[in-house]
């Protein structure tokens, strides 16, 4: 590995846990590189507004999100608009291969994918996407005007996208599969306040019907009485959860029946010099200020690896 470049640690993903991550190596003079396929921020840029970010009563996500991307570059982090193909461990170096065909190498990876929507899988879901189906109020929400729609889920996201689509939409149906929310109590006020939306409790979407032009509404069903009716809607929008984008993950690495990586409190997977942070590792809250956090421990953690590793091996 002598003729390589090796990088003290490469970073994937640029969402607020990757970015914090390249804020903090850069302040302990790792040579990192973060690579972001998209733009960086990951989520937030899909999220309207965010008040729970400490020291911002409100701020737009995409706000926040270059606020974050814009310190990393101050910090002299580099970012590299790529993909990652695969992640190859190894016992020198970690290998990184990317969509051009290159190579890098690096001392120690941080895994910040995050992850995808999670899908009902219900008929009309797949075939419907982009055609009222979405995921994603803050990109499509505006095509819903004055219009019905459907929000399906009971958690914080749920809640948000719901009050967001109030705004816009002539009404917001609810539909949530228990009879209480998973939100917080904040959010659940302000949804039983909000005279827009309209709740579905102990309620599931079966189906999702459509014609030539898009979405015309949802089966439901009542899981207590196995009750079934047709609600009318322009759009359906999904909230119940995410999907850890787990295909970065190197066979070895431990992972739980969900798909979640498995680290330790420092972030540490399995594999030395290997780690991995945010929605990707399993833990019991999934919010901004956490994915920021464990970017910060991991960072840190890498610094006293690196260190250790060059103390020990005599790289330079």
């Amino acid at each position: 590995m002598a003729d390589l470049t090796i990088h003290d640690l490469i970073i994937i993903g640029s969402g607020p846990g990757g970015l914090t991550a390249g804020i903090y190596a850069q302040r302990a003079a790792l040579h990192t590189v973060l690579i972001e396929k998209g733009v960086p921020g990951g989520q937030l840029n899909n999220t309207d507004t965010i008040e729970n970010w400490p020291g911002t009563k409100s701020i737009q996500g995409t706000a926040l999100a270059e606020a974050m991307a814009e310190h990393a570059r101050s910090c002299g982090l580099e970012i590299l608009n790529r993909e990652v193909l695969e992640v190859e461990p190894g016992l020198d170096a970690h290998t990184v291969r990317l969509d051009d065909g290159s190579e890098l190498h690096a001392l120690a990876v941080i895994l910040a994918c995050g992850g995808h929507p999670r899908q009902l899988g219900i008929p009309g879901e797949t075939e419907n996407y982009g055609k009222g189906v979405s995921y994603c109020a803050v990109c499509d929400g505006f095509f819903f005007r004055g219009k019905q729609v459907v929000v399906v889920g009971g958690g914080d996201s749920a809640l948000e996208e719901s009050l967001f689509l109030a705004k816009i939409s002539k009404e917001v149906h609810i539909v949530h599969r228990r009879d209480t929310f998973r939100a917080g109590m904040i959010l659940q006020k302000r949804i039983r306040s909000e005279p827009r939306v309209i709740l579905h409790m102990d309620s599931v979407v079966t189906a999702i019907t459509a014609d030539d032009s898009g979405v015309t509404g949802v089966e439901l069903k009542n899981v207590q009485n196995a009750a079934t009716h047709h609600l009318d809607a322009d759009g359906v929008f999904v909230f119940i959860g995410f999907e850890p984008n787990k295909k970065l993950v190197p066979a070895g690495v431990k992972m739980n029946t969900d798909g979640f990586v498995v680290t330790n409190e420092k972030c540490e997977t399995n594999i030395p010099g290997f780690y991995v942070i945010g929605d990707l590792r399993e833990k019991y809250v999934k919010q901004i200020v956490t994915a920021a956090a464990e970017g910060c421990t991991a960072a840190q953690v890498v610094a006293r690896y690196v260190e250790d590793r060059k103390a020990r091996e005599r790289i330079t």
